[in-house]
């Protein structure tokens, strides 16, 4: 096809029009922003925090020189049901084996330490050590001391420290309020996208504290001691921290449906309608299985932000103990309401299905009442062999792109920008490792950085490399991310992607929810 002629095929699909799969004229999620206006935001904060930031340095020297340890507590907000285990890379595996005896004395002189690929550390404006994701952040006090000093320099200056760049190693700050994230990446990940995942940290940590009681801890002492109230919640931002490097709902910004038929999807959704559409104040009721949505339920008026949905999503898959009794977990959720919990009624429909029900409320005295509600829809569902359909959808393998009869597809990403869905097929080779798959997650990354960076915008990108080739494609509706083998044409791709999208639309009604219920 002559360059002209190729234009041309290009021109006519970012114009065309197509109705994306997924779309409804409502969404019980709110629609918000790619992870660029989302730093945008974080940018924005930061300018007004600088203010508070500023006074609170002018307390820093006050305050180190009150440097006494604060026992650890065992009043634990949350952490009694996280797993002492959690699924860890290679190189956590190696530092098992090892016994982490090396990381027990210096971690800067630790070879394996050093070689992590992305290290992220939160600490107070003073300078006070929260949270590290290797090792123990008592071994780590200079280097965060280092940090420290860093925001206080650009700050003294009456400027913002943002990110520093060194060779293949990037250092990105965030400062909210009393608290200093840094993220230390050889990644390929953008320092927006740095950006995001710094900012899922520090709302892990408000679901523990909210806003109000860590503003105020600070107020009363600026030199507080954060751990005593976080004892335990290290295990939730490791798994999120995990989480958020093999998950792509992240930096979609969106979340995953699981598979089932319209007409049982709408069984279970007026089953949970019907038992807890009169029960007070019930904001959400949540249905997760597989770390994918059944179904959502909200009161009329109340939207989840996806990023609130993601941090219930790590709450439930890092918590073993929800699978053996019913919990009453408070539970702040940032982007609803960072001020106050909400008190969650958390359990696991059976023990032959494994899909986790959790029915969010403002009312604290209601457990009971929950409880009896949980098993009336369970025993309902069995009898509508909704459970059935359930567990069959968890265990079936996710269908490839060859299944679909695309063989030319290796894999894809598809959202629904309206409804802040997305739907991928299953991996097939060559994607069959975790470092393949990570490999795969990392380009799906650095193109959703080039269509969405703000200073240059992209509709389409056709990206040729050594191993494969990849098409990037936004549009109002959808956003799309595939991968093909490293010699298909260009004519050819385009061809695959419109069967696929196709094939989308025609399931969407099994791919993702279409009507969002409410009370």
């Amino acid at each position: 096809m002559a360059a002209e002629e190729f234009q041309n095929v290009i021109d006519e699909l970012v114009d065309c029009e197509i109705e994306p799969a997924g779309a409804s004229a409502e969404t019980m999620l709110v629609v918000t922003a790619n992870s660029y206006e989302e730093y945008e935001e974080e940018i924005n904060n930061q300018k007004d925090d600088k203010r508070i930031n500023k006074r609170l340095s002018k307390q820093i020297q006050e305050d180190v020189k009150d440097d006494s340890r604060i026992g650890h507590s065992t009043n634990s907000v949350l952490l009694d049901n996280v797993p002492s285990s959690l699924d860890y890379s290679d190189m956590d595996e190696i530092s098992n084996q090892l016994g982490n005896s090396s990381l027990e004395t210096d971690p800067l002189q630790c070879k394996i330490w050093l070689a992590r690929k992305k290290h992220v550390f939160v600490l107070s404006q003073a300078g006070k050590p929260i949270y590290s994701r290797y090792s123990s952040e008592d071994k780590l006090v200079t280097v965060m001391g280092v940090m420290q000093a860093l925001v206080s320099f650009v700050q003294a200056s009456n400027d913002m420290i943002r990110s520093v760049h060194a060779g293949d190693t990037c250092f990105v700050f965030v400062l909210k309020g009393p608290l200093i994230l840094v993220s230390v990446s050889k990644t390929l990940e953008s320092v927006s996208q740095l950006v995001l995942q710094l900012t899922y940290v520090y709302n892990q940590i408000l679901s523990v504290l909210t806003q109000t009681q860590l503003t105020r801890v600070y107020d009363q002492r600026r030199n507080f001691d954060l751990r005593r109230l976080l004892t335990g919640s290290e295990r939730l931002i490791d798994h999120l921290l995990n989480f958020m490097d093999r998950e792509p709902a992240f930096f979609l910004g969106a979340v995953k449906c699981l598979p089932l038929l319209p007409a049982m999807r709408d069984s279970i959704t007026q089953t949970i309608i019907q038992i807890c559409g009169k029960i007070k104040n019930l904001v959400f009721a949540i249905l997760l299985a597989n770390n994918q949505l059944v179904t959502l339920v909200r009161m009329k008026k109340c939207y989840i932000h996806p990023a609130d949905l993601h941090l219930i999503q790590n709450l439930v898959s890092s918590s073993e103990s929800f699978k053996t009794a019913e919990s009453w977990t408070p539970i702040c959720l940032p982007k609803f309401d960072a001020n106050g919990f909400m008190h969650g009624h958390v359990s696991y429909l059976s023990e032959d299905c494994q899909a986790c029900l959790l029915l969010l409320t403002v009312d604290r005295d209601v457990f009971f009442t929950l409880s009896e509600a949980k098993k009336k829809i369970m025993e309902k569902l069995r009898r509508t062999n909704c459970l059935e359909a359930i567990n069959e959808s968890m265990n079936k393998a996710s269908i490839t792109t060859t299944e679909i009869g695309l063989p030319e597809i290796r894999h894809i990403l598809y959202k629904c920008r309206t409804t802040a869905q997305f739907w991928s097929p299953g991996f097939q080779p060559p994607y069959t490792t975790d470092e393949e798959i990570e490999r795969l997650l990392g380009s799906y990354q650095c193109l959703h950085h080039r269509l969405h960076t703000t200073s240059r915008p992209l509709k389409l990108i056709f990206q040729q490399l050594d191993k494969e080739t990849m098409l990037a494609w936004v549009t109002s509706g959808f956003e799309l991310y595939a991968t093909f083998g490293p010699l298909v044409t260009k004519p050819d791709a385009i061809n695959a992607v419109s069967k696929m999208l196709k094939w989308i639309k025609k399931e969407e009604e099994r791919l993702f929810i279409l009507n969002p219920p409410t009370f």
